[in-house]
């Protein structure tokens, strides 16, 4: 038996957050700081609780959205069970091979669906980061737009003192 622990970061200041994992018995399993994503892979020996513990101390000003993952999966995995199957004993055989079939097809597509919501948490915060750097790279162009119409406007005004000429000529 194992237990995969995929932790990332999705939104938050700058992706980043603390990640320990502790056993039943209060031994760190696996630890992380400061850091955007992890993947895990353990052997949950002892039975109990075990405890995940985030830590955004160093960041106490700004949330952050994490996205946990936990897959067990090994020889002590459940099987998808079909239901009541006839009794006849060659039909009993040919329905086995139908059910591990099943069992086998239900336990790749449950992984797949578990990697597919893997890949969106990445999806996520790929936007988030897109997102926000829109928002800034949107936010200091109009800076620049504003600096550069005051400059121009500046510059007119400037040259219009300088060449106006105050003294009218009579004829």
């Amino acid at each position: 038996l194992f237990a995969f622990i995929s932790v990332l970061v999705i939104a938050g200041s700058s992706l980043d957050v603390g990640f320990t994992l502790i056993s039943p018995s209060g031994h760190r399993l696996a630890s992380d700081f400061r850091s955007a994503d992890g993947i895990h892979t353990i052997d949950p020996a002892e039975n109990g609780d075990y405890r995940f513990c985030f830590d955004n101390s160093f960041a106490k000003f700004s949330d952050k959205m994490v996205f946990v993952e936990v897959i067990l999966g090994g020889p002590g995995e459940e099987n998808f069970q079909a239901g009541d199957w006839e009794q006849d004993v060659l039909l009993e055989y040919r329905m086995e091979d139908i059910r591990d079939a099943m069992n086998s097809m239900y336990q790749n597509l449950e992984r797949s669906r578990q990697m597919q919501t893997v890949l969106r948490a990445f999806e996520a915060r790929d936007r988030y980061l897109l997102e926000d750097n829109l928002w800034r790279v949107s936010f200091w162009s109009c800076i620049n737009l504003l600096v550069v119409v005051v400059v121009a406007f500046t510059q007119v005004f400037t040259l219009r003192r300088l060449f106006h000429n105050k003294k009218k000529i009579c004829t």
